[in-house]
């Protein structure tokens, strides 16, 4: 993989999928607020791992994974969110309910998928409620 750099003076190089999944986010994360969203919080972590996104849809936590790829060929975005890392999720987000002192009146799991090829138009598809 390739690396470029941030920008900063004195910053380390940024590997290209790391930045490729930044822009994947940033993407998401502007989706999801045209849909209505209301974005909470982003790279939420703790010791159990990491959110992408933390947003909430009307009465409705959504801890939200956004996979970002840059084509389709070793499968769709969504097949690497396994059930394991649906239930993960889930954890993540009853810790962050209980971490910052918020009952929603339910919480979610959706998927954003974002496809960024090299050339041509960048596809987002929003997948909600896979917990």
């Amino acid at each position: 993989m390739g690396a470029v750099r941030d920008g900063s003076a004195g910053a380390a190089p940024v590997r290209a999928k790391d930045a490729l999944g930044r822009y994947g986010e940033e993407l998401a994360a502007r989706h999801l607020v045209a849909d209505g969203f209301v974005v909470l919080e982003r790279n939420w972590r703790c010791d159990l791992g990491e959110v992408d996104i933390v947003a909430r849809d009307a009465d409705v936590l959504v801890v939200c994974e956004v996979k970002t790829r840059r084509s389709a060929s070793h499968g769709s975005p969504f097949e690497a969110v396994t059930e394991r890392k649906l239930h993960r999720l889930e954890r993540l987000g009853l810790r962050w309910m209980r971490d910052r002192g918020v009952r929603p009146a339910s919480m979610r799991v959706d998927v954003v998928s974002v496809l960024r090829p090299r050339s041509g138009r960048t596809e987002i598809e929003h997948v909600r409620g896979l917990r």
